[in-house]
């Protein structure tokens, strides 16, 4: 990353699927040790396949209008609009929500209450690593026209 890209980003730890990608693989791994299960067959396959779908049409909602409005999708490279269409219109962060959905529909799926708990773990850092960063750069960079964005479309969901 060039310096004035640099100057020009939100300054996130690391991308979301960094942070969620690890989650995952500590939650297997805690689970190899101590296995859990969370529900019954066929529910849990069930919720989870479900989850797994939402999270798939998410990611594909959110990611349409930001190549649309040649914007960056990597937090760490410069947004050049706010993108108010598409899954955006629900929620600021759809692709973090998106994220979430597949670990919980991946714990679900293979009954893992490990892999529930670090997803938890993963949205926390993700909020506070990312999503809160991302605001405030937001906010200096669109002013106004962020704030409004943010007052009527909820962080999550």
């Amino acid at each position: 990353m060039s310096p004035s890209t640099a100057a020009d980003s939100a300054g996130v730890l690391a991308p979301a699927p960094v942070f969620f990608g690890v989650a995952v693989a500590v939650g297997y791994g805690i689970e190899w040790f101590f296995p859990t299960s969370l529900l019954s067959f066929p529910y849990a396959a069930v919720l989870g396949g479900f989850l797994i779908a939402v999270s798939v049409a998410l990611v594909l909602f959110a990611v349409v209008p930001l190549l649309r409005a040649h914007t960056a999708f990597d937090a760490r490279k410069p947004t050049t609009r706010i993108v108010t269409t598409g899954a955006y219109k629900v929620s600021r962060n759809p692709v973090y929500l998106a994220l979430a959905l597949l670990q919980a529909g991946l714990a679900f799926a293979s009954h893992s209450l490990w892999l529930l708990l670090t997803a938890a773990v993963a949205v926390a850092i993700t909020h506070w690593g990312i999503i809160l960063r991302e605001e405030r750069y937001l906010e200096g960079k669109f002013g106004d026209e962020y704030r409004s964005y943010a007052a009527n479309v909820r962080r999550w969901l």
